[in-house]
């Protein structure tokens, strides 16, 4: 099936509605080679964007995917790549983290260098930085846009009035405002992406980069008989606080009541569903898909096609499963 792509907000950039992200798996979890040949099977399924960001492996993450990108020799018009700034590349001295913009700055050199490419496409405010002025930020990034080391700059994890107050600011002085967030959002993480940032997808044309749209892997229904012993993403020691959040017994029911319905009724994977139902949110210009191993990827890939399954009255019943659709 062809892949689709849609406006990152009311901006001109196209992007696929599935992206492929690097977040726990480069650099650590799996091996360069794994990590290129990821890469090349999502490019050629029609993934345009891949998300990076300075603190995924301390800054191992983009200098693989740098690599990839080098060694397929693709056409640099032909894809978008992304990094992040606040967390910082595991250096712990003042402004080595945070958005100063003497951090902004260096940061985006950094991962410039790292992924071994001219301008960064997108650049994220990983977190709010309640010690850096919203403003000081703002006009940072437009330096790096006038400069011409990125193009799109955008938020992560940010409450619609940091959002809102980062568009006032960038409107008071003629500013480039946030174009995208990168928020989580899946069938059991709704409230902000739905209701909170509701009056930013009106008024500012939000995009949007979701991430963890199969709730690391809860969603995927392979949690529902216990926890695996494998290298799953909740196995792994630096992830338990994902796993205490997401394992609980009510969303293990809700999950198996869904995986139930997805494979009897409609014929498809826990997975895919998952998928499917948040692409079906036209607030969602892209989902971010991550996967250790080409199978995981091309499971994910058929979200496109599960998609038209989910008619009105198929929504409905997944809400009644559910049973969390915000106020």
């Amino acid at each position: 099936m062809e892949m689709e792509y849609r406006r990152l907000g009311s901006s001109g950039l196209q992007v696929s509605a599935l992206s492929f992200g690097s977040w726990v798996t480069f650099g650590s979890q799996i091996d360069d080679t794994m990590s290129e040949q990821l890469m090349t099977l999502a490019y050629d399924a029609g993934i345009n964007f891949f998300d990076n960001a300075e603190v995924y492996a301390h800054g191992k993450s983009e200098i693989v995917m740098g690599n990839v990108l080098k060694k397929t020799g693709w056409d640099r018009t032909s894809y978008v790549v992304s990094s992040k700034v606040f967390f910082g590349d595991g250096r712990r001295k003042p402004n080595q983290t945070g958005l100063s913009r003497k951090h902004l700055m260096e940061a985006c050199h950094d991962a410039l260098r790292r992924l071994q490419v001219d301008y960064l496409d997108l650049y994220f405010c990983h977190r709010p930085d309640k010690n850096t002025p919203i403003a000081e930020t703002v006009w940072a990034m437009n330096h790096l846009i006038q400069q011409g080391k990125v193009l799109y700059w955008g938020t992560s994890e940010w409450s619609a009035q940091q959002i809102t107050e980062a568009h006032l600011v960038a409107q008071r002085y003629n500013l480039i405002g946030p174009t995208m967030e990168q928020p989580q959002y899946n069938m059991l993480h709704r409230e902000r992406f739905e209701k909170e940032y509701k009056p930013l997808y009106k008024n500012f044309g939000l995009g949007t980069t979701i991430w963890s749209p199969l709730s690391s892997g809860l969603l995927t229904g392979k949690y529902n008989e216990g926890l695996p012993s494998d290298g799953s993403r909740l196995a792994q020691e630096k992830t338990a606080w994902l796993r205490d959040s997401n394992l609980t017994p009510e969303r293990l029911d809700t999950v198996r009541r869904l995986t139930k319905f997805a494979t009897q009724q409609l014929g498809v994977s826990m997975t895919t569903l998952a998928l499917a139902w948040c692409l079906k949110n036209p607030n969602v210009s892209t989902v971010i898909l991550g996967a250790t191993k080409p199978g995981q990827l091309q499971e994910n890939l058929k979200a496109s096609e599960t998609l038209p399954l989910l008619t009105d009255e198929v929504m409905d019943t997944i809400e009644d499963i559910l049973g969390n659709k915000p106020e």
